[in-house]
């Protein structure tokens, strides 16, 4: 039988509250959003999100960006965690060519996430990622591509709060930037989005 937390609540009903507080996010309207499958083994309860940007949405060609989130609830509050919820995000997207070979497009994009997390109040303990430049050039058959670049960002965080809400919606936000729309705070620099096919 599972145990109660102080409160009298069962973990089932402590993550169905954790759940709730993700839905109740107030998102972009450039981004579709999604449930999908969350990924097992990492904790008793998982919660997952897929989210993409929608350019039929605005006046422009940038192409999609593209992300993951997933929501870990475990209430015995494995070491490491600093809690007994763990947030993990993927953002991804195409950048212009000579801004993926700017040194310090890394530092920006792990910067986005934090302004993004502290605009909406989130609040949190133990971050950690890593954010990946990836630069290509096409060969052979696929010379006619040329060359193009990319931005990764994979974080995770413990929320200090069961109140999800804010930190979907920084999560959300990092997905708008890292594709090129102006951030929905002022004063956040942008990376211009990669426009049009590679070459």
């Amino acid at each position: 039988m599972p145990s109660a937390s102080p409160d009298g609540s069962t973990p089932q009903a402590v993550f169905a509250r954790v759940v709730a507080s993700v839905e109740r996010a107030r998102l972009r309207d450039e981004l579709e959003v999604s449930t999908i499958p969350a990924p097992t083994g990492l904790a008793p309860f998982a919660h997952a999100l897929a989210a993409d940007v929608n350019p039929a949405r605005h006046a422009d060609d940038s192409d999609l960006g593209t992300g993951r989130l997933v929501i870990l609830y475990d209430p015995d509050s494995p070491d490491g965690w600093g809690g007994p919820v763990r947030v993990i995000c993927y953002a991804q997207a195409p950048l212009e060519t000579e801004i993926g070979l700017d040194p310090f497009v890394t530092d920006v994009a792990w910067s986005w996430l934090v302004d993004a997390l502290a605009t909406r109040g989130a609040q949190y303990t133990a971050a950690s990622g890593t954010a990946t430049k990836v630069l290509s050039t096409g060969y052979g058959e696929l010379a006619g591509q040329g060359s193009g670049a990319q931005i990764e960002l994979r974080a995770s965080w413990t929320p200090l709060e069961l109140d999800l809400s804010s930190h979907v919606e920084g999560w959300a936000e990092l997905l708008c930037m890292v594709a090129g729309y102006p951030p929905a705070a002022d004063g956040v620099a942008v990376l211009p989005p990669r426009r049009g096919s590679r070459g």
